[in-house]
């Protein structure tokens, strides 16, 4: 597809596809596909904290209202928020505009259906092919009958009153200290509300979003910055968001980084134990460490792989009817609560297990053994089937002779940069290192 990639609609902003022109006609066809919905004829738009925002949301609720629809607008507000409020509010469907864990010189745009699940690839096929063709619209409503679009003032008080009700009324966070970092994005107010409201001591740092600063070296994608606070503060946990909050990274009391495959580990067997984990089996994606699943095997739990992205991840959860998926990233899916990855719950529930069990985060932890893993990003400026370039090849069959079946090579592009990501697991960390930075340079000599 031109227009949609893993996550929606994603680049840099006033270039092909973030142009406005592109957004307003992007508009139209999402109204047009929704207009046989029968729900209540509307749209809510949420975005993070880029400049770029005030832009798209512009052009995007333009296009929707001259076909038709009315937009409810949130501002500034977490991704899984959008994907609550749509199924609360009952609405047609949820846009997101952000690009998540990209610079602010990128945006992008998420759409979530009426019961807050990311769109099929087929009705994404079909905004697109809408979005191109050039005799659509044939046919505009005139007079009353364009939409309209207000605000909604107490968005972010409803999706906070949720996420508490995750956890049993009446419970406090009383006595943990936490240093959250919200990446200067779209949960700067709510995830530091949402816990001191609970009773936990916060310490909020890149919290001062001014359209530029959404990711810059903070959050989740720069974890250094939290360890240095956690282990200043004497905190008890560092909590890290990226721009648009659908992922939450930890690191321990000690400074160390819990991943999201740790925290779906630590989470399986919690719900085990709870008599509560679906078909005794979890979702991740190909990227999660080997480590993971045989830490779970030992507990009687199964894992599950999908494809990367937690689009994916969701569809084989309900293909198999599983509560409880993620990815190492840190998108981590509570099915029971919310349809997507929520950065604020994820971060309540590790606070509540932590309280409910008294035990620091590092022994929650323990026991979980990975596997060393080197991930290298290799940006390319052309796009090749790698299969197709015979010395990319030639340097991947070289890794898999050197690891001789005891370890894992994955060579995917990125659905959300011009990235090729090239990840190598083995039992020793220098050989997959030394293997994966072959297959990048070979990869970044034929494709760079």
């Amino acid at each position: 597809m031109k227009l949609f990639g893993t996550d929606g609609i994603r680049g840099r902003v006033n270039i092909f596809p973030m142009t406005p022109e592109i957004v307003l006609k992007t508009g139209m066809a999402i109204a047009e596909t929704l207009k046989n919905s029968n729900l209540h004829n509307m749209v809510l738009i949420g975005k993070d904290t880029r400049l770029s925002g005030y832009l798209l949301e512009s052009s995007l609720t333009a296009g929707l209202c001259s076909l038709g629809m009315n937009v409810a607008l949130v501002g500034p507000m977490p991704t899984p928020a959008v994907a609550f409020l749509t199924r609360s509010l009952r609405l047609d469907a949820g846009i997101v505009i952000s690009a998540s864990h990209n610079p602010f010189q990128d945006n992008g745009i998420k759409i979530f259906s009426s019961e807050g699940l990311k769109l099929s690839d087929d009705k994404e096929r079909e905004i697109e092919d809408l979005v191109f063709d050039k005799d659509f619209p044939s046919k505009r409503p005139i007079n009353s009958k364009i939409g309209k679009a207000f605000r909604i003032d107490d968005a972010i008080g409803r999706y906070i009153e949720y996420v508490k009700s995750t956890i049993p009324r009446g419970f406090s966070l009383e006595g943990i200290r936490a240093v959250v970092d919200t990446a200067n994005g779209s949960a700067y107010k709510v995830t530091p509300t949402l816990l001191k409201e609970l009773g936990t001591n916060v310490i909020s740092i890149n919290d001062n979003p001014d359209g530029t600063n959404i990711n810059d070296h903070c959050g989740s994608t720069h974890m250094d910055c939290i360890k240095k606070a956690v282990i200043k503060s004497g905190a008890d946990i560092g909590i890290a968001h990226d721009g648009d909050a659908d992922r939450t990274l930890f690191v321990d009391e000690k400074g160390r980084i819990i991943d999201g495959d740790i925290v779906l580990s630590i989470w399986a067997n919690e719900l085990k134990a709870q008599g509560r984990l679906k078909g005794d089996a979890i979702v991740a994606t190909v990227m999660t460490n080997s480590g993971i699943e045989e830490y779970l095997r030992a507990g009687g739990i199964k894992l599950i792989r999908s494809k990367v992205g937690d689009r994916y991840v969701v569809d084989e959860m309900i293909k198999g009817n599983y509560n409880l998926g993620g990815e190492q990233s840190g998108h981590i899916i509570f099915f029971d609560y919310n349809t997507t990855g929520d950065g604020p719950i994820t971060a309540l529930q590790v606070l509540y297990l932590m309280k409910k069990s008294n035990k620091p985060l590092s022994e929650l932890a323990a026991g979980i053994e990975l596997y060393p893993q080197v991930l290298i990003n290799v940006a390319v400026t052309k796009s090749v089937d790698i299969e197709q370039v015979p010395d990319i090849m030639k340097e991947i069959k070289r890794g898999h002779n050197t690891l001789n079946n005891k370890g894992r090579i994955l060579i995917r592009p990125s659905g959300t940069e011009p990235k090729i990501r090239v990840m190598v697991e083995s039992y020793e960390f220098e050989k997959a290192r030394s293997i994966a930075e072959k297959i990048a340079n070979s990869i970044e000599k034929s494709m760079g």
